[in-house]
């Protein structure tokens, strides 16, 4: 008895990782084993990076809040410590927005803090 395939579903199934290929440059667009191997490769950095991207943006809230807060002759740890104290509960997105972008608020928050 002859061997049976299922063509649809393999067909399907390059079609599928082709498509996820689409932009990529050269031989990795096309070619079948090249495209695969990209595209594995390529959503394995996606879930990496993705936590990456976390740490990055936490640690880019973190400069910015410690930037201001020794412009108001105050470390980030002193600063934070303190905020902890007083039970201000902000988290540090919110704190490095103000930081940025409304720097009277930030200032009436360290001047609450100490």
């Amino acid at each position: 008895m002859p061997r049976s395939i299922n063509a649809v579903a393999s067909k399907a199934k390059k079609k599928r990782l082709l498509k996820l290929a689409k932009g990529y440059w050269g031989k990795r667009k096309n070619v079948w084993t090249v495209a695969k191997n990209a595209v594995e490769k390529g959503l394995l950095y996606a879930y990496r990076d993705r936590k990456t991207k976390k740490r990055e943006i936490r640690a880019l809230w973190i400069q910015r809040i410690n930037a201001a807060a020794r412009m108001h002759g105050i470390s980030y740890a002193q600063f934070m410590g303190k905020l902890k104290q007083t039970d201000i509960g902000m988290d540090r997105k919110t704190l490095a927005d103000l930081a940025m972008n409304h720097p009277s608020a930030f200032k009436a928050i360290v001047q609450k803090v100490t």
